[in-house]
């Protein structure tokens, strides 16, 4: 590998003479108006229910659907690419942290002699993005768990995967998604907090005891009385609460406002929807009512198809090989709607029988070891013969 002068590099901002890389924090939160309260975290993502059913959906179904290479070495390397886990769990991974972060990354580890050998996934947090001092690539700076490995310094972009959504800085790194949806998760926080509130409130049985004519109270008869009072509630294992004439109890009551919030848990859901593209039906929304399900899956397949281009896009830069993806797997998982369509061209006098036949063993509807049909024997029409019909009568 070629050796690399750090001076000869620089990050991808420079202030006040002091170079900074593209994920150091003061960059991000220039980038965000109000600062670090509208970060997202990850972790704090997959805590709400929504986010996490649109994440591993996509993802799921983007690791579901079939990297095709030109080359029998570089479809090996994508059906295998870890060393630690199976195929489907490290490319999930791979498109989850894509999903929250706007970018996601793996290592390319090669062998002596430069040939492909296995990736190994990096979080965020472990790799720092810098701009080569001419602007003609990429460098990165890599932190390792493995001990032995430790940081590797200036690495090039040719030895990493780097996948990126939105960007907006010439495409170099990517945007997270969450960023739009700062505002929503925190009418989502607020209101799952009111609820809960609402509650256990509900149990205590909160609300205004009025001494109507026992005088003015200080302080303390009032502390303590209130103390008798809850005493009471407590003790009374859901029945009725005993009042005197001296005393009148007004619960409290939640604003109408306030609960027609609580009532709108759909919002946030289409609110996620929207932002990373797909119908919110799959979130268990109503979502259009004019349109039908084949409608909806050509809406979800048109947003997984923008989520693969990124994909295969970089794979194409990186491993220098010609790989398409294969969604009718995720769209289409047990192939009926493929099979009907391929009826409807047959149908059509586009294809014939033994070319339908060979495309569905191809994808897979139909098995290989199948056995042919059957040729279909004309039966001659009920009477005997039909030369018999066209014979001579006085012919013998």
């Amino acid at each position: 590998m070629p050796l690399f002068n750090p001076h000869n590099f620089r990050n991808s901002l420079s202030v006040g003479g002091q170079d900074i890389a593209f994920s150091d924090p003061s960059i991000i939160n220039s980038l965000n108006p109000g600062g670090e309260n509208h970060y997202v975290s990850a972790t704090r993502a997959l805590h709400n229910s929504d986010l996490y059913s649109v994440i591993s959906t996509i993802s799921g179904d983007l690791a579901s659907s079939k990297l095709v290479a030109d080359k029998p070495q570089i479809q090996s390397f994508l059906d295998n690419p870890s060393a630690t886990t199976n195929g489907h769990a490290f490319w999930q991974a791979m498109f989850s942290q894509l999903l929250i972060a706007g970018e996601s990354f793996a290592y390319i580890w090669r062998n002596r002699n430069g040939m492909l050998q296995r990736l190994e996934y990096l979080r965020p947090s472990q790799v720092s993005t810098f701009l080569q001092n001419d602007g003609n690539g990429l460098l990165y700076t890599v932190a390792f768990d493995e001990p032995n490995e430790g940081v590797k310094e200036y690495e090039p972009q040719d030895n990493m995967l780097h996948f990126r959504l939105l960007s907006n800085s010439g495409g170099m790194v990517g945007i997270s998604p969450l960023n739009a949806l700062h505002s929503e998760l925190e009418i989502k926080k607020q209101s799952n907090r009111l609820t809960l509130a609402a509650l256990a409130k509900s149990i205590l049985a909160p609300g205004v005891l009025k001494e109507t004519k026992g005088g003015l109270l200080d302080a303390k008869k009032k502390a303590a009385r209130s103390r008798q009072f809850m005493q009471q509630v407590s003790h009374s294992n859901g029945g009725p609460i005993v009042i005197d004439d001296l005393e009148e109890w007004t619960p409290l009551e939640i604003k109408s406002d306030i609960a027609g919030l609580l009532s709108q848990t759909d919002w946030t859901s289409k609110q996620i929807a929207k932002v990373y593209g797909i119908p919110d039906s799959y979130l268990n929304g109503q979502g259009d009512q004019q349109s039908s399900l084949p409608m909806i899956q050509g809406m979800y397949a048109n947003a997984l198809n923008r989520y693969a281009q990124a994909i295969v896009s970089e794979l194409n830069n990186k491993l220098i090989a010609r790989i398409s993806t294969n969604l009718r797997p995720a769209i289409d998982a047990n192939g009926d709607t493929y099979a009907n369509q391929i009826a409807n061209l047959k149908k059509n006098g586009v294809v014939d029988t033994g070319q339908a036949l060979w495309i569905l063993k191809e994808t897979g509807y139909f098995s290989d070891d199948m056995p042919d049909a059957a040729p279909v024997t004309t039966l001659p029409a009920k009477g005997g013969d039909p030369d018999d019909q066209n014979r001579d009568p006085n012919q013998k």
